[in-house]
């Protein structure tokens, strides 16, 4: 019995008991569960942002990602008379930076800006400063306005690196084709294309145009991924000018010749079409070229025709005369005592350079007399001729509006003391501009009508007003011929084949201490052709000359080659051919 218990207990030990299985219905429910609110958070969250939220999600979409940029505009030409470009804006990129996304780059990226602060010529110290300043900022221009080589270098730099951040922008810069010729009546624009001198400026509302616009979507990064345009800019207008660029070069070119030759401190000349009041020429010297660095502005920038003035010196004399014929104080014949060669008025002398004895008008424009000038000056009551001189323009602007433009000086004739009376007579105690003398001249040769000056072409001439009747003008025209003849003062200003009516002066410069000094001058020249019928006036000013210093040595050869240039050029037929051409017979005098 107790061996039938034992082998059935073995028997139970070696029967294997059978594990328990858990139940996971309980957790698989718990999970389903969870997964299922998952799915039904989603899915409301979607319909939410999907429904709700769609305009503030896309707002805030546009906002970090899509940028409307401006695009630059093409700034208008500026052209010669016949179409030549002096100024145009030719395509061109700047470089920027978008600081945000560079603090997103690696440091191997980043390892590459020292070498982009070389290619822009920038210092790397100054690069990481500008980059910290605007480190809040998603857009900032490193360098405006590449060359088109650096242009290159620098997107090929771009592309080898993979540097994200920094992008081209194209934009435009203004070029002047002509350089140092054309400087100071053109002027130049800043680096938003703006104008800020010359005529850039004064019509810089005809040029600008409007910048347009574009949508630009941009990654992470700020790489540009799409662009859609949504504005096109505007292109400026053109301008063109009166001035012809052949005849500027001479005048120029032959201002460099002489301030060189003479160490003066600068020239300056003024061409106008006395039918049209049009400027063909306006020129200084010396220059500066628009295309280079203007950071350092000085005296150059200057378009000293219009910014200057002066005292005209002996060029008021034939305005004198003239003035005294049309108020019926002289004619061509009167008899004009300048014995002994010195007058004196109020305690003050006035003196020729010899005794002329008894001359005629003519011969005062031609010997430059400065007593025979100041005793018909006298003999024209002060209102009167402070009316004929105002009527020619001087004490006025020419209303070009240039920037700078000085209107001279001309005291009202209350104001006029004796002296004063006689030394206006031969160009002080006032003072012009060039253009405002030119202006004068043309005046003459438009037979006693100043007509307005214009830097564009008109579409035809002005009427302009009547300033002096055209026998008067007539006539001191044909008195200031003898200023190119044998004995006159102006004989280098003649050009061959054309009768020439001129007048010299030379002026002496007030000193810092007051008084005018004996060793400072201005040369001046001033000019009509052909005398017969008169088409072009010009006025040619030389500041400072050394050595030589005459009106009659040193600004009259520049007004006989630019003159006779620009007579050829409008083919002007000559009205003085005689049997060799030319119309001098000796030299004259100085003045």
């Amino acid at each position: 019995m107790l061996d039938k218990l034992r082998k059935n207990r073995t028997k139970q030990a070696k029967k294997p008991e059978k594990p328990k299985v858990p139940s996971y219905r309980g957790r698989r429910l718990f999970v389903l569960g969870v997964l299922a609110l998952a799915g039904a958070g989603l899915v409301v969250r979607a319909i939410h942002q999907q429904i709700i939220e769609t305009d503030f999600l896309q707002r805030e979409g546009q906002r970090r990602h899509v940028r409307v940029e401006e695009v630059s505009f093409q700034r208008g030409l500026i052209l010669d008379r016949h179409g030549n470009a002096l100024a145009v804006s030719a395509p061109v990129d700047s470089v920027w930076a978008n600081p945000r996304a560079l603090a997103k780059q690696s440091p191997e990226k980043l390892a590459h800006m020292p070498r982009l602060a070389d290619m822009l010529k920038l210092s790397r110290r100054g690069l990481a400063d500008l980059l910290q300043r605007n480190a809040d900022r998603s857009y900032v221009f490193l360098k405006r306005r590449l060359s088109p080589d650096d242009s290159k270098r620098v997107d090929r730099f771009l592309e080898e690196t993979g540097l994200r951040g920094v992008g081209l922008y194209r934009e435009h810069r203004r070029y002047y084709p002509t350089g140092e010729v054309f400087a100071q009546l053109i002027g130049f624009t800043n680096v938003d294309d703006r104008g800020q001198e010359g005529l850039e400026l004064l019509r810089d509302d005809l040029l600008h145009g409007e910048p347009g616009s574009k949508r630009v979507i941009r990654d992470g990064l700020a790489k540009i991924m799409d662009v859609e345009s949504i504005d096109p800019p505007k292109r400026g207008k053109d301008l063109t000018l009166s001035l012809d660029q052949r005849i500027q070069y001479v005048a120029y070119t032959s201002l460099k010749e002489v301030v060189e030759t003479y160490n003066a401190r600068h020239g300056y000349a003024v061409l106008i079409d006395t039918q049209r009041g049009e400027v063909l020429a306006m020129a200084n010297y010396p220059s500066f070229n628009p295309n280079g660095d203007k950071t350092d502005r000085d005296e150059r920038y200057l378009n000293r025709a219009v910014t200057d003035q002066f005292e005209p010196g002996s060029t008021m004399k034939p305005f004198t005369i003239a003035c005294a014929i049309d108020a019926g104080k002289i004619d061509m014949n009167s008899a004009i005592d300048t014995s002994p060669g010195m007058v004196r008025i109020d305690g003050k002398e006035i003196t020729d350079p010899g005794d002329y004895g008894v001359i005629d008008p003519a011969t005062v424009i031609k010997k430059s007399s400065n007593v025979g000038a100041s005793k018909i000056a006298l003999s024209v009551p002060k209102a009167r001729l402070w009316d004929c001189f105002t009527r020619f323009g001087f004490g006025s602007s020419t209303v070009i509006d240039f920037p700078g433009e000085v209107a001279g000086q001309l005291a009202d004739s209350a104001r006029w003391s004796k002296i004063r009376h006689a030394t206006l007579s031969f160009g002080y105690g006032l003072s012009v501009s060039a253009l405002q003398l030119a202006r004068a001249y043309a005046t003459l040769a438009a037979d006693g009508v100043r007509r307005p000056v214009s830097l564009t072409l008109v579409d035809h001439p002005p009427i302009g007003e009547r300033a002096i009747n055209s026998d008067s003008a007539w006539a001191v025209r044909a008195m200031m011929e003898g200023v190119l003849t044998h004995g006159g003062t102006g004989v280098r200003a003649a050009v061959p084949g054309y009768r020439i009516a001129g007048k010299t002066g030379t002026v002496k410069k007030v000193g810092k201490q007051g008084g005018y000094t004996s060793d400072t001058h201005m040369a001046l020249f001033a000019g009509i052709a052909p005398a017969s019928a008169p088409r072009l006036a010009m006025v040619v000013m030389v500041d400072e000359p050394k050595g030589k210093y005459y009106g009659g040595l040193v600004a009259a050869p520049v007004f006989s080659k630019v003159m006779g240039h620009a007579l050829r050029l409008f083919n002007i037929p000559p009205d003085d051919l005689g049997p060799d051409g030319v119309r001098l017979a000796g030299a004259g005098d100085q003045e």
